[in-house]
């Protein structure tokens, strides 16, 4: 099997051409850096099979982060008989530095313009034949979104594979400085003498003005966030309750079968009233809301608009010492903070890439939005409809870009101390504004994320079901372990503004933070399982009759903001640190902070 790898400045749509050749549903970010691993691939023709390599994108084959440095390496070892690198039309010149530099070691190269109707709407054209006589290779202009040119794009780089000359010999100063500065002049020669501009209009430019200006960027980000966030509870609601209704018939059924099999009592309990609800309760509270948020948030992405965010929010992580990337991972965690930590990838720096994997737990995940939610909606919005939703979205609003700003002071603490240094310099580029492929997004955000991430919270509440059974069933002198263990730990809590139970259920709730005010119920109710209420005003009352006041609700909500990360996060800090040491540190410095905190604003509430 010959191999086909393609190679490329970030952006510029490797990954859609990689999509477009091999039929994967490779991940396609419109941002910087997004793809980090090699990803491998077949393609097809008669009774050959080519194996396609989407390498990570890089700038040139001087290598500074970890995605350059697998991307020199792999040009540099001569496994692929061919290499199709590919251009942004619209920025040929940076682009074509790359280019130069991989024929300097192999001549087996197709050059492929892509983005070719971005340049058409920019009034931007390239003489392509041109371009193929002064680079001496084969030059295919695409638009790999509409897979126009891939045919001959692949037809090119097969008789390319197929004839392959032997390997340039790669001179010693084949990186030096002074030969990097003769690629950039050259650069620059060919990419003028191959290019024509006509009069365009630039809506896109005019459209970063306002977007990434200092009087508008933020407002619009908050205003963006607030709609997302609108959105996303206005319609969670009602699937949430065909799910919830659906597992309590699926727990009725079970029951039934089993009972009637004659099984032991105690294990159709812990099966009915442990396994299944438990996980009920996650699927039918995290599903809906994760299927709205995630394509929302592609769609941003898709757009265009994440790399904006990190530009507006650059200047803020300098002076934290930290990498404006960290914006990207803050915005992956929404969704989920284990995702956000597997996405700090990106950043270059190790140290910059701790912190911001530490830090990722201050912005809320879809599991913990439940908890938010539900009190701000109890506590502080007093109207239903239409304004109960719209203030319920604007208060929890408030609340994300409170963990925002707590992100920052942590970040500039741990830049000043244990993990000392200066920001890094990175490249940050603004691709344009493209019309979202909807049916792509639908697809990416159900299956790679919403999917990956609920049956990942799934996996770890399915043995949480049977510790909290066990829990709430086994009973030491007429008490039950819950009301032992929530009653001996309830004179801390209520320090910080919590009581004994509260705080247990964020302890069992680890695994999966949904389940976190099921277990409060099922305390308070003195269940033998799981409970559900019917509204929220009944859940209102429950509580109230509990003892919880509006400093109880704040200080939960606080808690729910800054606290450890649930076991999925923790494993996937392991995964990426390979340290115990920082695994260790992503679970006790959010818990600090958020005990001094809970402490702090529950003694100032009782003083007023």
């Amino acid at each position: 099997m010959k191999t086909i790898a393609l190679a490329g400045n970030p952006n510029v749509g490797k990954s859609t051409v990689f999509n477009a050749l091999t039929g994967l549903k490779q991940h396609t970010g419109n941002w910087t850096g997004k793809t980090v691993e090699v990803a491998f691939g077949e393609y097809k023709k008669g009774n050959s099979i080519y194996k396609i390599v989407d390498l990570p994108g890089t700038y040139s084959l001087v290598s500074h982060s970890d995605e350059e440095v697998i991307a020199e390496k792999f040009i540099k070892s001569g496994e692929a008989q061919s290499i199709i690198v590919i251009c942004d039309a619209t920025a040929l010149e940076r682009n074509l530095i790359l280019a130069l530099q991989i024929l300097e070691i192999n001549k087996n190269v197709v050059l492929c313009v892509n983005l070719i109707d971005e340049a058409k709407k920019k009034k931007i054209n390239i003489d392509t034949k041109k371009l193929s006589e002064l680079l001496s290779v084969p030059v295919v202009p695409c638009s790999a979104r509409s897979k126009q040119g891939i045919d001959e794009l692949i037809t090119t780089a097969i008789n390319c594979c197929e004839n392959a000359h032997e390997m340039t010999h790669q001179s010693s100063d084949t990186n030096s400085d002074t030969n990097i500065e003769e690629i950039v002049n050259r650069a620059e020669f060919i990419a003028k003498s191959v290019t024509s501009y006509g009069k365009a209009y630039s809506g896109g430019e005019k459209a970063d003005r306002i977007i990434t200006s200092r009087r508008f960027g933020y407002p619009i980000m908050i205003a963006l966030l607030a709609l997302v966030l609108y959105i996303t509870i206005s319609f969670a609601n009602y699937p949430s309750e065909f799910l919830s209704e659906l597992f309590s018939k699926l727990e009725v059924c079970s029951y039934n079968a089993m009972t009637s099999i004659s099984l032991p009592h105690w294990l159709v309990d812990i099966v009915t009233n442990g396994i299944i609800r438990v996980t009920g309760w996650v699927i039918s509270v995290m599903l809906p809301p994760m299927a709205i948020f995630f394509p929302l948030f592609t769609i941003l992405e898709d757009a265009g608009y994440l790399p904006r965010i990190a530009f507006n929010l650059d200047n803020s992580f300098k002076r934290c010492c930290a990498c404006g990337k960290q914006a990207l991972t803050m915005c992956m965690g929404f969704g989920c903070n284990a995702v956000g930590v597997t996405g700090c990838r990106i950043i270059d720096s190790k140290r910059e890439r701790l912190i911001a994997a530490i830090t990722n737990v201050f912005v809320p995940c879809n599991g913990r939005f439940p908890i938010l939610i539900s009190i701000i909606s109890m506590f502080f919005v007093l109207s239903g409809g239409f304004l109960g939703s719209f203030i319920s979205a604007l208060l929890l609003t408030v609340v994300i870009i409170s963990g925002i700003a707590i992100t920052f002071f942590v970040s500039r603490i741990l830049s000043k101390t244990v993990l000392k240094g200066v920001p890094s310099s990175f490249t940050l580029e603004l691709p344009p504004y493209r019309m979202p492929q909807f049916g792509k997004v639908i697809v990416r955000s159900l299956l790679d994320r919403t999917l990956f991430v609920l049956l990942r919270a799934v996996a770890v509440a399915l043995p949480a079901s049977i510790v909290i059974w066990v829990m709430a069933n086994v009973s030491i002198d007429g008490n039950t372990l819950l009301y032992i263990c929530s009653n001996a730990i309830d004179p801390f809590a209520r320090a910080i503004g919590l009581d004994g139970v509260i705080l247990l259920a964020f302890i069992l709730g680890s695994p999966a933070n949904e389940i976190v005010f099921p277990l409060i119920i099922m305390a308070y109710s003195q269940g033998n399982g799981i409970m559900e209420l019917e509204s929220l005003e009944s859940l209102k009352t429950l509580l109230v009759s509990n003892g919880w006041t509006y400093i109880t609700a704040i200080s939960t909500m606080l808690f729910a903001l800054m606290h450890w990360p649930c076991t999925t996060t923790l494993i996937t800090t392991y995964k990426e640190t390979k340290s115990v040491k920082w695994t260790f540190a992503s679970f006790i410095i959010p818990t600090v902070v958020g005990l001094i905190v809970c402490f702090i604003v529950t003694n100032i509430l009782r003083i007023f």
